[in-house]
């Protein structure tokens, strides 16, 4: 079961037992075909794809503007098992295979001669609980990510095993605050007159790696860019790590879409045009955009997904695809790094939501407070200059203090209530047999006594919102990952020690047992949830981040006094029997 549906479990149990408490004994109340091979995921099958906007490289002159621009090819329709028909050009002989390294101050890069593809791409700033050293995103070194090939017509230019020059040979060396530095990598075809070059910038102060390059003696041509088989484990839990592996992008016409890599099957062929296209894991992310650069293409052109053959349900060949510019060039940005939510946010186009937060229906509603409970997070965080930990436990009794009122409120409602059982009773007695005359009375004790069953409910499912916001907060805020507190080593992850889970566990029974006791007439099916709840929820929580256990433990041991108080009122209002009825 996923960490979701546990969620969604707890919930549930929990909202049963507070609703069923405050209405316990109510009155009743009145009354196409697609080809087995490549699966088109996006658009009208039968319509035709949309036109890619014309690239052009400033390196280059000015291209022709009155000249009609030559539609790009498309890719040739694959059987189930079947690979891109490949003319792969001949190779010089003994070439060595050369690693040159991009160290900048916040990545570390290792790059091959062969196909001019980044084979290591490590992110410095941040550490691997997977394995020893800094988080690593290329989960298939041999493969690597950015190999390129060029469809033209029926055949494929495969330049990823093809060896290249380099310049400069020695690699680059990124300094804190200085500036852009670019890698070059040429493939010169010893026979025919085509060349391939393909250029690498990187902002010593940035994740985000413009590539530019040209493809001279083809005319037209689409160009794929591998971005690999989804991004390599760095989290405790390879389960965890494994759900959360997914392409995302975001199409001009239909938006986000997200789908798991364990659910990509034969291959599958997504159109664009798209503003962005990713491969995520739960904390990291690699994306292609589009270049900045004026006359560039304004989107990507599509994206193909084939079943990886290694068997790794997380794990998928990814490339995306761009018709070649005037003269063969072509360029587009890619984004390797956190999924840290100003940076994404600074990427333009929605890229923050690249991790799509919970279920698809509840995005809207979900979105706004999980951005706001973040930022709330953050800012506790900063002004207070106190880790997270304490920042939970702080919000955890805030939430209960700002809440007080209205919990008082609901209390007072809730006793009324309890008060007007025994007017209830003898209603429904008396007129067991006469159910139109029962409505009527109770309609008549609802007007004179301010009767209302769900009156104590509501204010208490205020906090949930917060709850259900922090749940999705440890889920994929990246701020939040490997920060320790006390004995927890990662407040994004479980208790290791499952102490919390425990705690939580009695909070929750203390709470039904100051309910319950001075209840003596309840029924057996709440007395046995009173043993029974705590034990369940133990089991779900146990999986949580600790993070959210800590937050909902804070927020328990906050409510006993009221829960205390509220036990002792309930007494006092017993003792004095049916209340007179309003106004009299």
């Amino acid at each position: 079961m996923s960490s979701e549906a546990r969620f969604v479990l707890a919930i549930v149990l929990m909202l049963g037992v507070l609703v069923g408490t405050n209405i316990l004994f109510p009155p009743a109340p009145p009354q196409e075909d697609v080809d087995p091979g490549v699966e088109m995921v996006e658009g009208d099958p039968e319509a035709a794809p949309p036109a890619e906007a014309p690239e052009t490289d400033p390196a280059d002159p000015p291209a022709d503007t009155t000249e009609e621009r030559v539609a790009p090819p498309a890719l040739p329709e694959l059987a189930q098992d079947e690979e891109l028909p490949t003319v792969e050009a001949p190779s010089p002989e003994d070439v060595p295979e050369v690693r040159i390294a991009v160290e900048g101050p916040l990545y570390r890069y290792s790059f091959s001669n062969y196909g001019a593809s980044i084979r290591s791409a490590e992110l410095t700033q941040f550490e691997s609980f997977a394995q020893p050293g800094p988080v690593e995103l290329i989960a298939v070194e041999e493969d690597g990510i950015l190999g390129s090939r060029v469809v033209v017509s029926a055949d494929t230019v495969d330049l990823r095993r093809l060896p290249f020059q380099v310049e400069p040979e020695g690699g680059l060396t990124l300094e804190e605050g200085g500036g852009p530095q670019t890698l070059t990598f040429t493939y010169q075809h010893p026979t025919e007159p085509f060349s391939f070059e393909v250029r690498y910038t990187f902002d010593p102060d940035s994740y985000v790696i413009d590539v530019s390059g040209r493809a001279r003696g083809l005319e037209r041509g689409l160009l794929m860019s591998d971005l690999g088989r989804g991004l390599a484990f760095n989290e405790v839990d390879p389960n965890e790590e494994r759900r959360s592996m997914a392409y995302v992008f975001n199409h001009l016409q239909n938006g986000i879409q997200s789908t798991d890599l364990g659910d990509v099957e034969r291959s599958r062929l997504e159109e664009g045009p798209f503003f962005w296209a990713a491969l995520k894991s739960r904390y990291f992310v690699l994306a292609a955009f589009p270049a900045l650069e004026p006359g560039g293409a304004e989107y990507l052109g599509g994206l193909l997904a084939r079943q990886a053959m290694n068997g790794d349900e997380a794990s998928a060949d990814v490339a995306i695809t761009q018709s070649l510019g005037s003269g063969g060039t072509f360029a587009y940005r890619i984004y390797a790094g956190p999924q840290d939510y100003a940076l994404l946010a600074s990427m333009g186009n929605d890229f923050q939501q690249v991790n799509p937060i919970g279920w698809r229906p509840l995005r809207p509603i979900l979105r706004p407070f999980v951005g706001a409970v973040m930022w709330l997070l953050v800012w506790l965080h900063e002004t207070l200059a106190v880790g997270y930990g304490w920042v939970l436990i702080l919000l955890g009794v805030m939430m209960r203090i700002v809440l007080f009122p209205l919990y008082h409120k609901a209390m007072k409602a809730q006793l009324r209530n309890m008060a007007v059982q025994p007017l209830l009773k003898e209603i429904q007695t008396k007129y067991k047999d006469k159910p139109e005359k029962m409505q009527k009375e109770l309609m008549k004790l609802y007007k004179e006594h301010g009767f209302n069953p769900l009156a104590g409910c509501w204010p208490m499912l205020l906090p949930w919102p917060i709850l259900i916001a922090l749940f999705f907060v440890f889920q994929n805020t990246i701020e939040l990952r490997g920060v320790p507190f006390a004995w927890l080593p990662d407040l994004s992850a479980k208790d290791p020690l499952f102490i919390l889970p425990v705690l939580l566990g009695v909070s929750m029974f203390l709470i039904q047992w100051v309910s319950l006791r001075t209840m003596p007439d309840a029924p057996p099916q709440m007395k046995m949830m009173m043993w029974f709840l705590p034990i369940i929820m133990v089991v779900i929580f146990a999986n949580f981040p600790s993070g959210l256990n800590l937050y909902y433990l804070t927020a328990n041991i906050a409510t006993l006094p009221q829960s205390w108080w509220i036990a002792n009122e309930r007494v006092k209002v017993k003792a004095k029997g049916p209340p007179e009825p309003a106004g009299a």
